[in-house]
């Protein structure tokens, strides 16, 4: 009987050595492509980071791109470099706060993509699709038209545009709370919401003088002249809570994308992480839009790029697409505000004139299926 049992016994622990070998394997594997990712994104930090000195040395004032870094490092660092006026002026006071504003602004829309085309499960969610955007115009119109306005001064258009932007956010959310908040119910408010404000801009603009209508689309265009080193206390604040997050609910996504019952039998709540996250991401949406008005392409190109570049872990993607959406967004700033100097091509119209042609390159030549597939 013994001599019956030890054949099974010898066959039973090589297969639990041939298992334990192949998880191994996995696991070594799982690493090296985490690796890979990793590098990956760092070297597109590497990339903004030269992009920033690059985008500083264009424009009418001679500087080389060692020139902007020592600039820069002056104001950290001032026992070991030294800084001209000039440069201080330009640089410091003038270009920089641009660039960093485009970061902050491409950062916020890419993840804010990502995490609404994971919890909608529909490739061309982006910030906007909710009627973020539309609510802001709305905001700005009124302000412009009727100068009703929830603060005044300097801050009149930007107050309203979040004001109303946040309104919208709110509305929807809670109608998707009284209904389900399934992603059906989000997607299908959010355009009735788009469409309703979208048409309140177009009566102010009919009503609106030669002045107001061009304030009103200069804004709709999209631009990131309004940042300054005064209002970068709000994006720290605002992008320190949300961003944490939203990356804090990552593996809720991973978990979404195989559907709300599958999830629901691994312990997450499909309904209480969509309301969270898109609460979450609404509020960094209505924060960005309300200083540079409507640049709607980057939050839907960055988190599809990033997909297609290092697969669906939203571990990994949301920082990849906010990485992408930077850089993005600070490349295509660049080129608008240089490509027919001195006249400079609103922000919006340049990312999308750039990042169209690429993202149909991408589309057609790309063989990856991906979760909503």
């Amino acid at each position: 009987m013994s001599s019956d049992y030890e054949p099974h016994s010898e066959a039973a622990q090589q297969h639990r050595e041939l298992r334990k070998e192949r998880l191994e394997a996995v696991r070594k594997e799982h690493k090296r492509l985490i690796g890979r990712k990793v590098v990956f994104l760092a070297f597109i930090i590497g990339l903004i980071v030269f992009a920033v000195g690059f985008i500083i040395t264009l424009g009418p004032l001679e500087i080389t791109i060692p020139q902007v870094y020592e600039t820069l490092l002056a104001r950290f660092l001032p026992d070991f470099f030294t800084m001209d006026e000039v440069f201080e002026q330009v640089v410091w006071n003038i270009r920089f706060p641009r660039i960093i504003g485009g970061i902050f602004a491409g950062f916020g829309l890419g993840i804010c993509g990502c995490v609404m085309q994971a919890v909608l499960k529909n490739p061309l969610a982006s910030p906007f699709t909710l009627g973020i955007s539309s609510g802001a115009h709305f905001g700005v119109a009124i302000a412009a038209v009727f100068g009703v306005a929830v603060l005044g001064g300097p801050y009149l258009l930007i107050a309203n545009a979040f004001a109303f932007a946040m309104l919208c956010s709110i509305f929807i959310v809670s109608l998707s709370v009284l209904k389900g908040a399934t992603s059906e119910t989000l997607i299908l408010a959010g355009i009735a919401i788009n469409y309703l404000f979208s048409s309140l801009s177009q009566l102010m603009a009919y009503f609106a003088s030669d002045e107001q209508l061009r304030l009103m689309t200069v804004w709709g265009m999209g631009d990131l002249s309004a940042f300054s080193w005064s209002k970068f206390g709000i994006f720290f604040v605002i992008f320190g809570v949300c961003v944490p997050i939203l990356w804090w609910k990552a593996q809720d996504l991973n978990l979404m994308t195989i559907g709300d019952d599958s999830a629901k039998s691994l312990g997450v709540e499909a309904n209480h992480v969509r309301i969270i996250t898109m609460m979450v991401a609404s509020v960094l949406v209505a924060t960005i839009v309300c200083f540079t008005g409507t640049i709607g392409f980057v939050g839907l190109v960055a988190p599809h790029v990033a997909r297609m570049l290092i697969g669906a872990d939203h571990r990994i993607l949301i920082p990849a697409s906010g990485i992408l959406g930077a850089f993005l967004l600070i490349g295509s700033d660049a080129v608008a505000m240089n490509i027919i100097s001195p006249t400079i091509i609103p922000t919006g119209i340049m990312t999308a004139l750039l990042g169209v042609p690429f993202f149909l390159y991408l589309i057609l030549k790309g063989k990856r299926k991906e979760f909503w597939q």
